[in-house]
């Protein structure tokens, strides 16, 4: 029997929330309905002047989150503590310590999430097109899988091509930025989730989206005939080579973290006065400002123009070093 509060249902929903605030509903058990009241159960002994009574409720039952639970308890201390999901496919990386158990550790993967249909280990990303190095170590299918974020649809396959789950709230702030009828320039696209999301929330006049993957481009297409999207110019080529054709634009994205810098002065060449480059930058945090001071003086002596607007740590890298966006407005 649990101790519950008797309230009409109309008020149900305004007393649950007042029940969490104050730390005293019982979340273990189901709330019941009963007649037209619910029957809410509590940490406490009442709440307010509801009628209390003691109800036989439903327990809850809850499935365990944490793959790591699964695991031998020697391993937890050096699992890791994140990993990435991308459609129905978990990436991960391990430690050489942890290799011996990569079988191991995707299984109880695929345990604590159901949507999960395949588990892959990342070795690292490879080559001039950033492509992950995964080997197949729990489940079945291929890595190309079908990705839902921002109300947007993408098609992906991560052995193929550069994606990074992890900047979905990124997108949607660059997306809240972007005014009416913006000429938009994404120099590394991929398959064009930047580009999705911006013309899912905003209404850019053109997105001209880059890459140099002949598969990313191709997933590009797909991924814009599938959101039903008009304004997006899929572009196959080098970024330095191909943005000197294109208008000047109001916002560039340049998503290439190892080594945007060295495409900077591409971008601000093609970047309209009081327009705005959003650049992604791996760097060390103890220095990390002297380092944006030193890019925004280069770019200065080369005749180009421009501030730092905002400086914003996107995740670590390193444990010394972070990827940074950094806002860079055109002078």
């Amino acid at each position: 029997m649990v101790r519950c509060i008797r309230v009409p249902k109309e008020d149900g929903n305004s007393v649950r929330m007042r029940l969490k605030r104050e730390n005293v509903l019982n979340r273990d058990v189901r709330i019941q309905a009963k007649d037209d009241f619910l029957m809410i159960p509590i940490l406490a002994e009442s709440f307010g002047d509801y009628p209390v009574e003691d109800v036989d409720l439903e327990v809850i039952e809850r499935k365990e989150t944490d793959y790591r639970a699964f695991l031998p308890e020697r391993l937890r201390t050096i699992l890791p503590n994140s990993y990435d999901n991308i459609g129905d496919i978990t990436i991960i990386k391990l430690v050489d310590e942890l290799l011996p158990f990569k079988n191991e550790i995707g299984e109880a993967l695929m345990r604590v999430s159901v949507n999960t249909r395949a588990v892959l280990l990342d070795s690292g990303v490879k080559g001039e097109m950033r492509i992950r190095d995964l080997e197949l170590i729990a489940g079945e299918g291929p890595t190309e899988t079908m990705h839902r974020e921002s109300g947007v649809t993408m098609l992906t396959d991560p052995a193929k091509v550069y994606f990074n789950p992890r900047l979905a709230t990124e997108r949607e702030r660059v997306a809240s930025l972007v005014k009416d009828d913006e000429v938009i320039i994404d120099m590394f696209a991929g398959v064009a989730p930047f580009p999705l999301v911006i013309c899912r929330y905003a209404n850019p006049k053109a997105v001209y989206a880059i890459d140099l993957n002949h598969e990313a481009v191709e997933y590009m297409k797909r991924n814009i005939a599938m959101n039903h999207v008009k304004n997006i110019v899929p572009i196959e080529g080098d970024a330095r080579d191909e943005i000197r054709k294109l208008p000047d634009a109001d916002r560039v994205i340049m998503n290439l973290p190892h080594m945007a810098e060295q495409y900077l002065p591409d971008a601000l060449g093609r970047t309209r006065k009081g327009g705005m480059v959003h650049m992604h930058r791996i760097m060390e945090r103890e220095t990390s400002d002297d380092e944006c001071d030193s890019m925004i003086l280069d770019m200065r002596s080369r005749g180009l123009e421009c501030i730092l607007s905002e400086k914003r740590e996107l995740k670590t890298y390193s444990p010394s070093a972070s990827v940074y966006v950094l806002d860079i407005i055109r002078g």
